[in-house]
Parts: C-alpha cells; sequence; structure tokens
C-alpha cells in the first residue's frame, strides 16, 4: 500500500497507507477511515476548522485573575508591605540576589549544553538513568538496614526488587525510547524559540505566585479568625485560631487553576510546533518559525478554553489536596490520610489524561472532551498502550536536573563572607553563606534546567502520537530519524506495524 503525500508523490512506509491528518490535500489510498469525532473510529485526528473551544472555560479564568488583582489592589498591598518591610530588618540581601542571577545564569549555560548531549548518546543516558534509579533504590534499602530500621529495610528492600523487574521489562524498548527523545530532541533544535515561551511563561507563573501571595495577606485574618480568650484580670490565657475552609478552597481552587493553566498552554504550544515540525517542516526549521508562533496564538486564543477546561479539573483535586492537608492537624487524621490519599490517585490520573490530550489540542485543535477520546481510541486501536506506559525519558531529565543542581550547588558554595569583596556585608547569619548560595545554587539548577526538559518531555509525547498517525509523512519529511525509529519499533514490536 502506499500514502500519497500533499505533492502527489506516494510514500510506502511498511506496507502501511496512512493519510496526512494535518494537511486536507492528502489523498489516502487505503479504505476510508471513520470520522475522528466518531468514538468507534481509529482515533487519527483531523485539522480543526478555527473557532474558539471550550470558551466558558476561559472566561472562568479571566474572571478568577481579576478577582485576585482586584484582592491584591484593595486589601494585599498595605499587608505585603508591612511584611516585606518586617522581614528585612537591616541586612543587607545585595550579594545572595548577585548570586541568584550567576547561578541562575551558570544553570541555563549547563542546561543548553545537555541538549546536543542528548541527542549524540540519548540510549546511554536513558540506560545511566536507569541504572541510577536501582542504585539509588539499593542505597536507600542499605541505609535503612545500617540504621537499625528493619521495617524500612524490608520496604526499601521490596522497591529494590520492583525497580529490577521494570529495569528487566523495559531494557529491550530503551533504542525505541532513545529514537523518540532523538526526534524530540531535533524538534526543539529547529524551533529553538519554544525553550523561550516556556521560560516566558516561567516568568508568568511566578508573576501570578506573587500576586497570589499579595491577596493571601490581604485577606489572611478571613482566612485564619482568631479568638482571644482573657481572664477575669484581663491576662490572656489562650488563642485559638478557627480557619475558614470555605476561603481557603476558593484560594487554593484559584492558585493552582491559573498555574495549571500557564503549564498545560507552554505543552500545547510544544505540541503545535512539533506537529507542524512533522508534517510541514518548511515552517518549523527556525528560532520563532511561523509554525512555532502560530501554535503559541492558537494556544492563547482558540485552544485557551480547551487548556482552561482540563486545567480546572486537575485545579479542582488539587485544591482538595491541599485542603485536606491543612486540616491534618484535626482529630480525623487517619480519615484525612485516605483522602490525600485518594486525592492524590485522581489527581495523577487526570494529569496523566491531560498529558495526552493536550497533545491533540496542539495538533489539530480539538476541544478537550474530543480531545481526549480520539488520543485513547488511537492508542487502544493501535495497541500502545505499553510504549506509554514505557516513560523511560522522564528518568533522563531527572537525573540530568539533579546534575545540573548539583553542579550549581557546588558553585554556589565557593561564595563566602569575603568573596567577592562587600557582597555579603550586613547580610544575615554570615556563618551560613556558603550554604545558602548552595542550595540557591542547586534550587536554580533543578528549576531552570526543568524548564527546558518539559518542553522537550512534551515533545516526547507528541512524537509518540505523531508517529502512530502520520509515518508516511515522518518518511517524507525526516527520513534519517524514520528509518531509526520504525527500525527499533518493528525489532522489538513486529506484530505491531508502524
Amino acid at each position: 500500500k502506499t500514502a500519497t503525500m500533499g505533492s502527489g508523490t506516494p510514500v510506502v512506509v511498511q506496507g502501511t497507507a496512512v493519510a496526512s491528518p494535518y494537511d486536507h490535500t492528502t489523498q489516502q489510498q487505503a479504505p476510508s477511515r471513520s470520522a475522528p469525532s466518531d468514538p468507534e473510529g481509529e482515533g487519527v485526528g483531523e485539522k480543526q476548522e478555527t473557532r474558539c473551544r471550550d470558551p466558558i472555560f476561559a472566561i472562568l479564568l479571566y474572571g478568577n485573575v481579576a478577582a485576585i488583582a482586584i484582592v491584591a489592589a484593595v486589601y494585599g498591598t498595605e499587608a505585603f508591605t508591612e511584611t516585606v518591610n518586617d522581614a528585612a530588618s537591616g541586612y543587607n540581601y545585595t550579594g545572595y540576589i548577585y548570586a541568584t542571577f550567576i547561578l541562575g545564569a551558570v544553570s541555563i549555560v549547563l542546561t543548553g549544553i545537555t541538549l546536543p548531549i542528548m541527542m549524540c548518546i540519548p540510549e546511554l543516558l536513558i540506560k545511566a538513568s536507569l541504572i541510577m534509579m536501582l542504585v539509588l533504590s539499593g542505597i536507600m534499602m542499605v541505609v535503612m538496614f545500617l540504621n537499625g530500621s528493619i521495617f524500612g529495610g524490608i520496604i526499601g528492600a521490596i522497591f529494590f526488587l520492583i525497580f529490577c523487574c521494570y529495569a528487566k521489562a523495559v531494557w529491550s524498548r530503551i533504542p525505541f525510547a532513545s529514537v523518540n527523545l532523538l526526534t524530540a530532541c531535533t524538534a526543539i533544535k529547529k524551533n529553538a524559540g519554544v525553550i523561550f515561551v516556556a521560560f516566558g511563561f516561567v516568568m508568568l507563573a511566578f508573576a501570578w505566585t506573587l500576586l497570589w501571595s499579595v491577596s493571601l495577606m490581604g485577606v489572611w485574618e478571613k482566612v485564619v479568625v482568631s479568638e482571644t480568650q482573657e481572664t477575669a484580670g484581663g491576662q490572656v490565657q489562650y488563642t485559638q485560631n478557627s480557619v475558614n475552609y470555605g476561603y481557603l478552597f476558593l484560594l487554593f481552587l484559584s492558585y493552582f487553576f491559573t498555574h495549571q493553566v500557564i503549564q498545560n498552554t507552554t505543552h500545547v504550544t510544544v505540541a503545535g510546533t512539533v506537529g507542524a515540525w512533522w508534517f510541514s517542516p518548511d515552517e518549523a526549521t527556525s528560532c520563532c518559525s511561523p509554525g512555532m508562533m502560530g501554535s503559541m496564538i492558537r494556544a492563547l486564543t482558540t485552544s485557551f478554553g480547551s487548556i482552561c477546561f482540563g486545567s480546572l479539573l486537575v485545579a479542582i483535586v488539587q485544591a482538595l489536596k491541599a485542603l485536606a492537608q491543612a486540616a491534618r492537624n484535626n482529630d480525623n487524621g487517619i480519615l484525612i490520610c485516605i483522602a490525600e490519599c485518594i486525592l492524590g490517585c485522581i489527581e495523577s490520573i487526570l494529569q496523566y489524561f491531560n498529558k495526552w490530550a493536550f497533545v491533540y489540542v496542539g495538533l489539530y485543535g480539538y476541544s478537550y472532551l474530543e480531545a481526549g477520546k480520539n488520543v485513547f481510541s488511537l492508542f487502544k486501536n493501535r495497541g500502545w498502550e505499553a510504549i506509554i506506559a514505557d516513560d523511560l525519558v522522564s528518568n533522563v531529565f531527572f537525573f540530568l536536573s539533579l546534575c545540573v543542581g548539583g553542579i550549581c550547588a557546588a558553585i554556589g558554595y565557593a561564595f563566602n563572607a569575603t568573596s567577592p569583596e562587600g557582597w555579603f556585608d550586613n547580610s544575615p547569619n554570615p556563618s551560613t553563606i556558603s550554604a545558602t548560595c548552595a542550595t540557591l545554587g542547586f534550587v536554580a539548577g533543578l528549576v531552570l534546567s526543568s524548564i527546558l526538559f518539559s518542553t522537550i518531555a512534551s515533545a516526547v509525547n507528541t512524537v509518540i502520537v505523531c508517529f502512530a498517525e502520520g509515518p508516511a509523512e515522518f518518511e517524507a519529511n525526516h527520513p534519517e530519524l524514520s528509518t531509526k525509529m520504525r527500525e527499533t519499533w518493528l525489532e522489538f514490536f513486529p506484530d505491531c506495524g508502524a
């Protein structure tokens, strides 16, 4: 069988004909599939008409941000100023600010170096990260036994055995995962502008956290009501704090809702950019390519409501979980612990669902529910559930983030009270300057490296979906990468044609 590209040139891909879901000029020679919206169809996506999806949820997000901004302006400004003045206490924090900027710049450079490294030795990195996971679990088990904690050692041994079984089960799939990583890194390198977009959204998330914190300071007396009891002589006997859980839930929901939207907008932007690189590479081969800019515009306009929809579902669960954690000091400790566990499981399921649904939102412009139905229909009908479960690439990102954070911490530890001269004069706790700068370096390295790795993780998810949907286009536009991916896929999964 053959698949015909937009140019009319037939392309043979392992005997399977696949039409381009991105380009409606593509003609398919194989029997036609059901429409993507049909739940009994094969889950192949189609570019949707340009219109706003799930707009009511975008309106809820705008209302949420406006409400927090009003509360911060009316009630929070004075409380924030008082808090900053109290915290300053005459100390000089200039040295810590300079150190943070320097360590942040170092972490960005180190993170940039990891991209070509991942492209050169992706398979070695995946194997090394898997082995490191085994080593860390083994060390945890040994430490528990050496400290005399028999129960903790047994639990550690169980996890160590589980990790050993996991490593053995997925080891044969590392070559395919490594090609996925290589393909994703190539797409990101060709469209490096998405990295700057991700950093921009992180700055926006920081600004939102600051705004939300200011509003929280302004209404804190409404959230936590203090009741002071006095004796007959006028002396204070005790003070009891009563939490208004209704206000607290709304505040948590507001924070998590906006934070999830910012995070998922980045994910959708990356998915659309990788889709453009996959199906129309001429539009996605530069830093600020038309494909990248168009993807970001769609994420902020027509697809923004769908992003808000999925984000709100996760935010509700996160707010309930945070509320349960805030109520831990109450008498119903066991019930609260059970509730936290259940909410944590629901949160993980929703985030897992969103990870793949938002790929379809970014690729085709589906509404949130249509995207979810299509992506799970796709994996169900093509037998890709095992590939989704093999989340091997995330181990690489985790350990590379730790490496970048560790190097930045070591550099930060070199700062002390006399170096550089004058930076740390009149700073609080001069004896802990090195330790504080090391902590700042580790946090800066961990956070800033995670931004780049989150874009590559989104690209990896998109590559998996695109390879299931458009192997013909991949073969035509990126033949070298396509050959590697098909060979590794068919070597370990010969019964599932690519």
